[in-house]
Order: structure tokens, then sequence, then C-alpha cells
């Protein structure tokens, strides 16, 4: 079972504006590296909302003099290498990792996906399935949700007790128990314009 946890945190409703990330590297089924980061958000991208800051906590002053997505995504590429992306609602944390690399002219790297929050709906019976009472099912207890580290920390948790209920050691293996399939990134429509 092997995969890397990724959470985002956004300065504002933009998918663009990332401006923290936390990666979880899971291999054989346990937390061997973990690590995360302020981000400056893409120019354009980089108001802070005061909704999202009231939510992950983040202020425009922290990330001033923060790597910006053009200087940082080597490093978050070289943390998840080859490995298939978890997160809980993995298409917001996708499509923040193609919007920014989009609006900075940075092709996105091909990462598969599978999703924590349809892994827990298939794994759990809750009244909820956000993270926090996910990851309180996984055997993963108080966090704190919307710190970007702590949250992949808990998207990872709930992979690895979905894989163990499930009988699996595998990735795809698990995505296809569930009959969750893994996705990839997909393209981002640009508008075209109208003569």
């Amino acid at each position: 079972m092997d995969f890397t946890a990724i959470d985002f945190e956004t300065a504002n409703s933009s998918p663009a504006s990332a401006c923290s990330v936390g990666l979880v590297r899971v291999r054989a089924g346990e937390v061997v590296a973990q690590t995360g980061w302020l981000i400056r958000p893409p120019a354009g991208h980089d108001e802070f909302n005061e909704w999202n800051i009231k939510i992950h906590g983040i202020h425009a002053h922290q990330v001033a003099d923060a790597a910006t997505w053009v200087d940082q995504i080597d490093r978050l590429c070289a943390f998840a290498g080859a490995d298939v992306l978890v997160a809980h609602n993995a298409g917001f944390d996708l499509k923040v990792l193609s919007r920014a690399c989009e609006v900075t002219g940075i092709e996105a790297p091909p990462y598969r996906s599978l999703c924590s929050l349809a892994v827990a709906r298939k794994t759990y019976d809750l009244e909820s399935y956000r993270l926090p009472k996910a990851a309180e099912a996984a055997g993963f207890g108080d966090f704190p949700h919307h710190d970007a580290l702590a949250d992949a920390r808990a998207c990872a948790q709930i992979i690895i007790d979905a894989a163990r209920r499930a009988d699996t050691d595998d990735i795809d293996e698990l995505g296809a128990a569930l009959s969750i399939r893994l996705t990839a990134p997909r393209p981002v429509q640009r508008e075209r314009a109208v003569a």
C-alpha cells in the first residue's frame, strides 16, 4: 500500500490560489515521511479572502516570503514521485494542482488520484463523511482540521484503515475492491475566444 496523501489550502475561491500544502508518504501501509510548507499564491490569485482565513488561519503576510508555486512545484513532485495522490475530495486538490500550474505556465504533472472521501463512503457507515469524522472512524483522533499537513495525515489514515478492512495491500486493489476508479487529472478547459 504505497501512495502520497496531499492536501492544499487556498487563499480564496480560485483553485489556483494554493497557499499551503501537506504531503504524507505511505509505504507498505505505514507513514514513512511527511512534510508541508506555505506557498505564495500566483499573481492574480493571491488575494486572501476573509472566509478562507477563518477556515485555515493563514494570512497574506505569512506567505510573503514563501516559495512561489513555480519555485515549489519541483519540491512537491520530488516528494510525491510517481505515487498515486490521495486526498479527501480529491477533485478539489487535483484541480488546485492543475490550475496553479496552468496560471503559471507549467505543465501539470500527470498524477493519478484516489479520493479518500469516496473510500470513506464505501468503508464506514457515518452520518457525515467530512474529514474529521471519517478520520475518527479510521482511528485518527483529534487533529487541527484545515492544517494542510494534519489533513493529509488524516487522509492517509483513512486509506490505510480502509485497505486493512478490505484486506488489500495495493492502492489499485483497494480502488477495485471498493469499485472506485483511480483517476488521472482532467485537462483544464480553456475558454475559447468568440470572434
